[in-house]
């Protein structure tokens, strides 16, 4: 069974949107892989916007919480992905791990002058987030 960790800071959208993405490709590939994600510093939520937009796609988060990477089994992961510059810089090393660096931007530090383009911003982080996703779990 592979096991993969999403790891970002707040564990609150980047992360949590990467786990989503994750559980609903394995079903649909029928992969046998394990999902995690975790922060170095989490915020204690899912950030509402990216359970928004995760619904948009058909994709429910809302069940997903927010944890520190003390919380996951994160010596036992074939993968740790992080999502942002500060994870990768604190995640912990994993002896054997395939660990890659997606350096996407955080949407929730967004200031936008409207809903829309807040919200936009959201949407542009989990359409890269979903295609690199795809790609990982087809290719296990």
């Amino acid at each position: 069974m592979v096991k993969i960790a999403f790891i970002c800071t707040g564990n609150s959208a980047r992360s949590q949107m990467a786990e989503g993405y994750a559980k609903f490709f394995v079903k649909k590939y029928g992969k046998e892989v394990e999902v995690y994600s975790a922060g170095s510093n989490p915020s204690g939520y899912v950030h509402p916007k990216a359970i928004q937009v995760m619904k948009e796609d058909g994709i429910d988060i809302s069940d997903q919480y927010s944890k520190h990477i003390s919380e996951i089994p994160i010596n036992q992961v074939d993968y740790v992905i992080t999502l942002c510059g500060d994870a990768a810089e604190n995640c912990p090393v994993v002896p054997g791990a395939n660990t890659q660096h997606w350096n996407l931007p955080d949407p929730a530090r967004v200031i936008g002058p409207t809903e829309d383009a807040k919200l936009n911003a959201f949407r542009n982080v989990r359409d890269e987030i979903k295609k690199r996703v795809e790609q990982l779990i087809k290719n296990l």
